[in-house]
């Protein structure tokens, strides 16, 4: 959190260094070994998607699609190389860990370095709306929660906690709306606090999903009682790159 205060390179790195974590927790779950040469393509991905370009001055040498696109046929030309002993169930589950952490958290970087200047005012923002949807929905469940959300994927999960979760997070970011002095409207507001709550919701469920499918409760663990840094910022991951899709953040 002091970092994000500092933000710039600092901040950066440090939002790299998870990204290169997040992604070597990815691989270990899909049972490849973390330090292969399919595994190290990966890392090569993230570290494109990732790297601080803008803050030293360097041009990103390809567009978004196209270096997708390029890492793409990196992994299909490993199952070529490797003549199948790398198949392409695996190589596809790698690239895809590559670019939905990748531009994951590139995404959180870059918001941070926002170029209306209140990159910290947006990243703050995402945070405790996320956080608040998080309390939200754990609370409200508890409280009132009687009809599962999706107990196929996370049987502890309610209905009713998912809306509480929305609304909290609404709440949170209308807080944030009349403490920015206009830079948030009330109307965006709201749509950012739903923003997050949903696609934060889906986030977590979505790495709940595929740690169901490789049997594991937590990706890592890095964090003593947290799991790893997939587990702490499945969130993260999904709601950043959302709201700028959506047109909700100055990017």
């Amino acid at each position: 959190m002091g970092l994000c205060l500092l933000g710039r390179l600092p901040y950066h790195l440090i939002v790299l260094a998870m990204a290169l974590i997040g992604y070597y927790e990815f691989v270990r779950m899909t049972k490849v070994s973390p330090f292969s040469g399919t595994a190290w393509l990966g890392y090569l991905g993230v570290l494109m998607f990732v790297f601080p370009w803008k803050l030293l001055g360097i041009a990103f040498p390809l567009t978004w699609d196209h270096a997708i696109w390029l890492l793409m046929f990196l992994f299909m030309l490993v199952t070529v190389v490797t003549k199948n002993k790398i198949g392409i169930q695996q190589a596809a589950m790698l690239f895809l860990g590559a670019v939905y952490i990748g531009v994951g958290f590139a995404y959180i970087a870059g918001t941070r370095n926002a170029p209306d200047g209140h990159g910290l005012f947006w990243t703050f923002l995402l945070l405790v709306s996320i956080w608040s949807s998080d309390a939200g929905a754990y609370f409200v469940g508890k409280w009132i929660g009687k009809n599962k959300l999706w107990p196929a994927i996370s049987p502890n999960k309610t209905i009713e906690g998912a809306l509480g979760g929305v609304v909290i997070a609404m709440v949170a970011a209308v807080v944030f709306s009349l403490l920015s002095g206009g830079i948030l409207p009330f109307g965006r507001a709201l749509a950012i606090g739903l923003a997050c709550a949903v696609a934060g919701q889906l986030g977590d469920l979505i790495q709940s999903a595929y740690k169901r499918v490789y049997g594991i409760k937590d990706s890592g663990t890095l964090l003593p009682g947290h799991g790893g840094i997939l587990d702490r910022c499945d969130s993260w991951i999904i709601v950043f790159p959302f709201v700028h899709i959506v047109m909700l953040m100055p990017y």
